[in-house]
């Protein structure tokens, strides 16, 4: 993996070079193994908590990775093209827009001791607009190369907090064009429910059953590309012990190994439908 700026990142798109790298800031990371009609992002996978944050922070390093996606870019890592946040989405988040990616309150509790001083602010939002600079030039290459793209969107939820039965997997559909892309996304809910789980973990897969699909990750690529479709999708935190800080190794490899086959065949015959 090199560690490259956002301008040579973007120049090695543009010229359809193979690469992995981390962006000089170490805020994400980018693999393009090949040039394939499919994208996988992890937005929320990171931890990262950059240190003259820390002693302004009043929520713990605990209720930070119980609200990031822990182990979504380890579901996805096989496959050709993987974009994936670094950073905690308490230092910016890239699932909300510009205005309001740099939190002031986080689930109902005050972030800061201080309000945040507009440099430190700045510097998170400079790294949030690096990242969908990225963003615009990998999607822009696969339409221009394939015509069509599709984007799995890889996010988790803590299924723990709702006081009714909610689904090992959700997708968010409320943004996206269901007229016509429907079809694929019945075939990407029918995919994930057929994912077998150790220790008798129960497998549902619903569609808006827990979240809509109201990230900005998804708004912004379908805002801006007209032939790409996002499938915001959510696995519910089966794979670890989320209040005690635990990942079951084992769950997670059962998911990666299953969507090696799943996540391309369902990209293929996207592809094969719409190119």
């Amino acid at each position: 993996m090199q560690r490259l700026p956002i301008d040579k990142i973007i120049s090695k798109i543009e010229a359809e070079e193979t690469f992995s790298a981390v962006s000089d800031d170490y805020s994400f990371t980018l693999k393009i193994d090949e040039y394939v009609p499919y994208v996988c992002g992890a937005v929320h996978d990171g931890h990262q908590f950059r240190k003259e944050l820390w002693e302004n922070c009043l929520h713990t390093e605990y209720e930070r990775w119980y609200e990031e996606d822990p182990e979504t870019k380890s579901m996805v890592i096989s496959h050709p093209i993987l974009i994936a946040g670094c950073d905690s989405r308490f230092e910016y988040d890239l699932n909300r827009d510009p205005e309001n990616a740099v939190f002031e309150t986080a689930w109902g509790k005050q972030l800061w001791k201080q309000p945040l001083p507009e440099a430190q602010k700045e510097k998170s939002l400079k790294k949030h607009a690096s990242f969908y600079e990225v963003v615009h030039a990998l999607i822009s290459k696969i339409e221009e190369k394939y015509g069509i793209c599709v984007v799995y969107d890889m996010h988790s939820y803590n299924w723990k907090r709702w006081d009714r039965e909610v689904p090992t997997w959700n997708l968010g559909t409320s943004n996206i064009d269901n007229e016509r892309f429907g079809d694929q996304v019945e075939a990407w809910r029918q995919a994930l429910s057929t994912i077998e789980l150790p220790h008798n973990i129960k497998q549902t897969a619903k569609i808006n059953d827990t979240f809509q699909g109201n990230g900005y990750f998804l708004k912004y690529i379908t805002t801006n590309f007209k032939n790409t479709l996002v499938l915001a999708t959510e696995i519910a935190k089966v794979y670890c012990d989320e209040y005690n800080q635990v990942i079951y190794p084992e769950v997670v490899s059962a998911v990666e190994e299953q969507l090696k086959f799943l996540l391309k065949e369902h990209a293929l015959n996207f592809y094969n439908s719409y190119s």
